[in-house]
């Protein structure tokens, strides 16, 4: 008998897991203009460097013109097969952030303060999504290198420096070996900490004070406090997110920082406090998105467990 319930158990989880990682695919599909947007918004000023982009991007809406008018309609996607592959993180930051609070150090209880907890919550989601991170970086990697692979616009076009997913490990190997596909690592991981952290850490010690127990919650209650939680956290480390991406731009070509802190300094010297939030207003809209799927992901827990 307990066998069988273990085993419901068991495949109630992985039903939820496939359920999350499916619905991870299709925000990123759906999702994939506004993120290439958001990256070439970031990183315009690395292409300027290296002459793929003459001229600056004003906007969002004067980019979105740009790509559509130079590289067609189906360029919005660039990059996405690699977004898509993150699905990967999904199961593993899923399975880290259960486990973990079972650790010791990381349990917590009901004689703990609410700093206490908070502090708890937010290790946990920071050890579970750089557990992730470690493995599935050069991905990421891959999808910021494609989305910024524009076509230079003018009168004669230039060719794209990659032909696909493919050679973009191909090529960064070559000339950068394997640090190449990590670069901007460090930086993203502390960027772990604090999205991460703040993702999971705020929405699990704010939810039973916010709304009480789960099951009787309104799914509306759940993702208002989710989109808070995302759009919170994304705004916050977005400067960091911004440092990873132009390091990450860096690699394959001559020019390059002395780490993340010298890339901070010099965007800030060179082209102010703004371009560390180049872009950061399209996170309003995808955490829309990262709050549905945060709700998605409670609700199937308390659903299967």
């Amino acid at each position: 008998m307990a066998d069988k319930r273990q085993e419901r158990l068991k495949m109630a989880r992985s039903q939820a897991v496939m359920a999350g990682m499916t619905s991870f695919v299709i925000k990123e599909t759906i999702l994939a203009p506004l993120t290439r947007i958001k990256l070439l918004l970031q990183c315009q000023g690395e292409m300027r460097k290296t002459g793929r982009l003459a001229v600056p991007y004003k906007g969002v809406f004067d980019c979105a013109r740009t790509i559509y008018r130079t590289e067609g309609i189906l360029s919005f996607w660039k990059g996405n097969s690699a977004g898509c592959l993150m699905f990967l993180s999904y199961p593993l930051t899923i399975a880290f952030k259960e486990q973990l609070p079972k650790m010791n150090f990381l349990k917590v209880y009901h004689s703990d303060s609410y700093k206490v907890k908070l502090s708890k919550n937010i290790a946990s989601g920071f050890l579970s999504g750089a557990a992730s991170l470690v493995l599935l970086y050069n991905i990421s990697y891959a999808r910021v290198r494609l989305a910024n692979d524009v076509l230079a616009t003018g009168k004669e076009m230039s060719p794209r420096q990659f032909s696909g997913l493919i050679d973009v490990y191909r090529k960064t190997l070559r000339t950068d070996g394997i640090i190449g596909l990590h670069r901007g690592f460090m930086v993203s991981c502390l960027g772990i900490i604090v999205y991460r952290g703040t993702y999971f850490g705020l929405f699990d010690t704010l939810r039973p004070v916010v709304i009480g127990n789960g099951k009787t919650a309104s799914p509306l209650s759940l993702f208002l406090l989710g989109y808070g939680v995302t759009l919170t956290a994304g705004v916050i480390s977005y400067p960091l997110d911004t440092i990873r991406s132009r390091m990450i731009m860096t690699s394959c070509e001559p020019v390059q920082y002395k780490g993340w802190i010298d890339c901070g300094v010099q965007i800030l010297k060179n082209e102010g406090v703004t371009a560390l939030y180049g872009g950061v207003s399209i996170n309003i809209f995808r955490g829309i998105f990262g709050a549905a799927l945060l709700v998605l992901y409670d609700r199937l827990k308390h659903s299967f467990m």
